[in-house]
């Protein structure tokens, strides 16, 4: 655990100080980060993605609404939902929030090798819920 918690910190330091020039935390990152993954993605979906309450998650999208990095258009069959996008603004962000833990990323890979990352990738996979587990083990994403 403690090589967790100790990982989780530099992975998120400078992503930290540059959410800060904004008046961002990680809230606002997860969001980013999602919405750019999914563009079109509904808040419904974000919400389940999240595990975090509706009035959480309203504060912090309402402030990257605000600020133009997000942006929101009703749904084509269902004008109650709300899709979201990144706008140029956030997609900029996002790419530099993310460009440093990329790096990061795949420097641990390749120091790694091949086996540890496929190893690696289970025991994240095996720290996650069943549904979301199921969901993400389909598809291989790069970092």
């Amino acid at each position: 655990m403690e090589l967790l918690f100790y990982a989780y910190r530099d992975f998120t330091f400078v992503a930290d100080a540059m959410l800060e020039e904004f008046g961002f935390g990680r809230a606002h990152h997860r969001v980013i980060y999602f919405v750019g993954r999914k563009p079109g993605m509904t808040v419904s979906e974000l919400l389940a993605i999240l595990k975090i309450t509706k009035q959480s998650l309203s504060r912090v999208l309402g402030a990257l609404v605000e600020q133009g990095f997000v942006s929101q258009r009703p749904g084509e069959r269902d004008r109650r939902q709300r899709l979201l996008e990144l706008t140029e603004k956030g997609a900029e962000l996002e790419r530099r929030l993310s460009e440093r833990q990329r790096s990061l990323i795949a420097a641990a890979y390749r120091s790694a090798g091949a086996d540890a990352v496929e190893g690696f990738r289970k025991v994240l996979l095996g720290l996650i819920n069943e549904e979301d587990r199921a969901a993400l083990a389909l598809p291989r994403r790069q970092p």
